[in-house]
């Protein structure tokens, strides 16, 4: 019966492109290809996937011919003509008004800001809406990293989304993450990610489905920059390529796929993005991307080898709870004797992921000082003495705490 049917979704499929004359015209032989085996094998939808193919405009069509050939099983068999020709309309709006877009290479338009899903959250058509939150923001940019820093720094408040773990599941879509205010790391980077994607920006999902430390998995989002990926946060951090994670990922094993970390794909890789909510799911196609982080880290330890690692937390009181909830976000600076500044950061509030915290590498054998300055102008502070200079290896974290009480 399977082969019986395979023939006829073929034969239906030869039909239908005998009768509108040939979908394939123009396009590079392994698309074509690639193209008539998925509408084939979407059965009855594959006439929604030629017509969306057929009414795209000329400029498009091997756009919409890519984002077709390389759709998933649950995609192809179910996703209507609109939807495909709304999404990819807004996506090449992008590129006709935005400079950074417009210089896009074909190759990396296609599989990095013309797809309508990252991994298998709910499909909707999420770009008119974040066209409309974000255009007036970056319609006078010209540099696409001034771009990626204004979207990254007002996209939490426009869209009322905050990290909670109380989210109804970790994939949330756009629009179901927006209606309850709160969203999983991995449904806070489909929110990043998409809204990247609405403006020209390509990016994509990375995460690991298990830290080395075996202290559960994460997902965040990367931008591309002038022929390099980098990535950031739903909570921006001061710069590009820093986070509270690049450690774990820095230390990652590669003798264990578990371990790695991976970034999300459109056209398959022959490697598989994994969802820690759906393990048997293969529809992602992923590409290996550890070594990116594991040198990335190797080169930012390198500049700080002179330092050691302090870690610093602030909490609501001193006999409170340790919770994510009971975090303070404060603006942290660390004095020596003389009171003259030695470094600065900003501690994770309650609705930062659970494994964020601030790690700063401060001078070797000193006496120093954390503190901040509440609203009311109390200063808050907490001592910090730094190991000696190991010879050969970092040493241990020194954590420390303040307290708002």
């Amino acid at each position: 019966m399977k082969k019986f049917s395979l023939f006829a979704s073929l034969a239906a499929a030869v039909l239908l492109f005998s009768c509108s004359g040939d979908p394939y015209k123009g396009l590079e032989p392994k698309l074509a290809a690639d193209l008539q085996a998925n509408i084939a094998a979407a059965g009855e939808n594959g006439q929604e996937l030629l017509t969306a193919l057929k009414k795209a405009p000329k400029g498009q069509k091997e756009g919409m011919a890519f984002l077709i050939a390389y759709m998933p099983e649950g995609d192809r068999d179910t996703l209507k003509a609109d939807f495909l020709l709304e999404e990819v309309g807004w996506a090449y709006k992008a590129r006709e008004t935005f400079p950074w877009a417009k210089a896009l290479p074909d190759s990396v338009f296609y599989n990095d800001v013309l797809p309508y899903a990252s991994m298998n959250e709910k499909r909707e058509p999420w770009r008119a809406m974040f066209w409309e939150k974000l255009y007036p923001l970056v319609d006078s940019i010209t540099d696409v990293r001034a771009a990626i820093d204004t979207i990254n720094k007002q996209l939490q408040y426009l869209v009322n989304v905050e990290y909670n773990t109380k989210r109804k599941k970790p994939h949330q879509s756009p629009g179901e993450s927006m209606e309850i205010g709160m969203a999983s790391c991995s449904g806070l980077s489909i929110l990043l990610t998409d809204a990247f994607r609405t403006m020209g920006i390509p990016s994509r999902i990375a995460g690991t489905p298990l830290w080395v430390s075996k202290e559960g998995n994460h997902n965040w989002t990367e931008v591309w920059i002038d022929g390099q990926w980098y990535f950031t946060e739903y909570y921006p951090t001061p710069a590009l390529n820093h986070s509270w994670f690049l450690e774990r990922a820095g230390k990652a094993d590669k003798s264990n796929p578990i371990f790695w970390m991976y970034a999300t794909s459109w056209k398959p890789t022959g490697l598989s993005f994994p969802m820690v909510w759906a393990r048997k799911n293969k529809n992602v196609p992923g590409i290996d991307v550890t070594d990116f982080y594991i040198d990335l880290y190797n080169a930012q330890m390198a500049e700080a080898k002179n330092g050691a690692p302090v870690v610093i937390r602030v909490f609501k009181s001193k006999d409170g709870g340790r919770s994510s909830a009971d975090r303070v976000a404060q603006d942290i600076k660390v004095v020596d004797a003389d009171g003259n500044m030695v470094a600065a950061g900003k501690t994770a509030g309650p609705t930062a992921d659970m494994n964020d915290y601030l790690t700063l590498y401060l001078p070797f054998g000193k006496e120093l000082k954390a503190e901040f300055k509440d609203a009311s102008g109390t200063v808050h502070s907490a001592p910090i003495s730094t190991p000696k200079a190991a010879k050969d290896e970092q040493p241990a974290p020194v954590e420390v705490e303040l307290y708002l009480d």
